[in-house]
């Protein structure tokens, strides 16, 4: 059955572009497999292996040599662990993100929010040119000594959150959209949880009149998905 779209596809390419057509929409496999009439456990596979297609795309993000960025650190798991507070809380994954003004986030999952984890990772998608605008946190104290110029902070710890154009709510705001979205899933098993990470990094840098569908279809037609067993259904 020809699919552009899956090697040796078992499906019919209409069938698989009305499947994009609801990852595209951010449905959840149960409804896709309810809408489609094909089992849950084969959408659970297709999603999967878009998902796998998304995150490498999404590491391939380019060096930033112009403008503002914002760096910033999250920690995504269990709201609250009983005596545990504060950064890198027990059970928590910890994500650095940096966000280019006007244009896309990058995201990284680290095991630490150390300045030997986080300032290397600026250096390899920032160029020394750039205005970097992180908070107060003390693992950004090198930067100017790594030979970027302008480096801007906010001290959230005073309650400062902007000073002019000073300020990480572009990051924070990524943050925030890459949290209630994962909600949904109620709970994210940590051996994929890059894949979804990456899904929420490639649907919020689409955002303001992107074509998800669309840029999905051509993403997939450039690097089709493998085909999908439907055995054990």
């Amino acid at each position: 059955m020809k699919n552009k779209y899956v090697e040796h596809s078992k499906i019919s390419e209409a069938k698989f572009r009305e499947i994009v057509k609801y990852f595209a929409a951010d449905l959840t496999a149960t409804l896709t497999a309810e809408f489609t009439g094909i089992s849950r456990v084969t959408i659970n596979r297709y999603y999967m292996e878009m998902r796998k297609i998304i995150y490498r795309q999404q590491c391939e993000i380019g060096r930033i040599e112009v403008g503002e960025v914002e760096c910033d650190e999250s920690y995504f798991g269990p709201r609250r662990v009983k005596g545990k507070r504060g950064r890198g809380a027990g059970g928590k994954t910890i994500v650095f993100g940096l966000f280019k003004r006007n244009g896309k986030v990058y995201t990284h999952i680290v095991p630490n929010a150390k300045a030997d984890t986080l300032l290397p990772l600026i250096r390899a998608h920032a160029g020394e040119e750039v205005i970097v605008n992180t908070d107060g946190w003390a693992s950004y104290d090198g930067l100017v000594d790594m030979g970027y110029k302008k480096h801007y902070r906010v001290n959230h710890g005073q309650n400062e959150f902007v000073r002019g154009n000073q300020h990480v709510n572009g990051i924070e705001g990524f943050w925030g959209f890459a949290k209630h979205r994962l909600a949904k899933f109620c709970g994210v098993d940590k051996a994929v949880f890059d894949l979804y990470l990456k899904e929420c990094e490639y649907r919020f840098n689409l955002r303001g009149g992107g074509d998800v569908y669309h840029d999905l279809l051509q993403l997939f037609r450039k690097n089709p998905l493998f085909s999908v067993s439907e055995k054990n259904d």
